[in-house]
């Protein structure tokens, strides 16, 4: 809609041109029956100079939504906008923030911004329990091998320090995939096309980073081999979602036999406090992922992994309420119950 000013310029051309087209259907009205005096009068007027028409105003010159007094009604008028969605809406830095989020992630951009952001929480679950071997060892026979025929690399850390887990590759992939599954139960509270993408996302990366670690640390060339290997890891992850997702439903006990299983391959010498802390730090991470906003997901994911499981040993090796008097620490409770115990046949003297 033009300004005031705009609109008067236009009407002044509008009624320029209508008196020019008046006057000359007059002209031609006034004209007369006789011939040679039409012709007369057409060269008498033709012999005249032309009516210059009037030249237009600056304003009328201008275009449209030119003038200084449009562009100031242009800018009041966005001003108020936005004064008044300010007044009914607000404004805060979480709600800006996810806007800018919406509006960078559209429809083509979503596939970027999860493949960015799974890339770098798969590169956190893969430091977890990541170890090496040198051209070196490789080279001079100074590898060690499992029982199975893995090779065992250099590693250090919690799972393998702490949890006393062997650095083969077999320990790293079942460590990552520990920590993958909790993002992904994250990813099932997203709608169902944003959780297809971004689980899908995580998974490809993890098995390039998979094949990367057989083609340049386990000196695996053959491309066949590898594909049979990531065949079987495949198979392998799907069993493990099974099995968390039937822990996470059935209980804790369960749960610690899915990562005996999984992560400790049903040795018969793992540490149940052990087992008990990794439980516990799964159901805390999943926690604190529960509690993260959707726009802060792919920008903090990777960060409830920072607190270590092994910090959960202290709330393990605390007394639960249920058991407090059942194990007393008073000689002479002990030595009663095993007086007990031998008076019922059950401890040979």
């Amino acid at each position: 809609m033009a300004c005031r000013s705009c609109r008067s310029g236009l009407g002044l051309v509008t009624a320029e041109s209508s008196f020019l087209s008046h006057a000359s259907r007059r002209s031609l009205s006034s004209s007369s029956s006789s011939s040679r005096t039409a012709i007369a009068a057409s060269q008498s007027r033709a012999s005249r100079p032309a009516p210059s028409p009037a030249r237009p105003s600056q304003q009328a010159r201008r275009s449209l939504h030119g003038t200084r007094q449009c562009w100031q009604e242009e800018a009041g008028a966005a001003e108020d906008g936005s004064k008044k969605q300010k007044k009914e809406g607000g404004f805060s830095l979480r709600k800006m923030v996810a806007d800018k989020l919406v509006s960078v992630a559209g429809n083509t951009a979503k596939p970027y911004l999860a493949f960015g952001a799974t890339q770098r929480m798969v590169k956190a679950c893969a430091s977890q329990a990541d170890y090496t071997i040198t051209r070196d060892e490789r080279r001079n026979g100074l590898l060690k091998l499992t029982d199975d025929g893995e090779e065992i690399g250099t590693g250090g850390g919690m799972w393998h320090d702490d949890f006393h887990l062997l650095p083969t590759f077999s320990t790293w992939a079942h460590v990552t995939m520990l920590h993958m599954y909790l993002l992904v139960v994250r990813m099932r509270c997203m709608d169902p096309e944003a959780h297809e993408l971004w689980q899908g996302q995580l998974v490809d990366h993890f098995f390039h980073q998979a094949e990367d670690k057989m083609d340049n640390v386990h000196d695996l060339g053959s491309r066949m081999v590898r594909q049979k290997y990531l065949r079987d890891l495949f198979v392998q992850w799907r069993g493990v979602l099974m099995a968390y997702d039937e822990g996470l439903v059935k209980g804790d006990a369960v749960l610690a036999a899915a990562v005996w299983r999984n992560l400790f391959k049903a040795r018969d010498d793992v540490d149940l406090r052990v087992l008990a802390a990794i439980v516990s730090w799964m159901r805390s991470c999943l926690k604190n992922l529960d509690q993260m906003q959707d726009f802060a997901f792919p920008l903090q994911a990777e960060s409830v992994f920072k607190w270590p499981a092994r910090s959960e040993l202290v709330l393990v090796d605390l007394p639960a309420r249920g058991l407090e008097g059942v194990y007393s620490p008073d000689p002479a409770g002990v030595a009663a119950a095993a007086a007990a115990a031998a008076a019922a046949g059950t401890v040979k003297s």
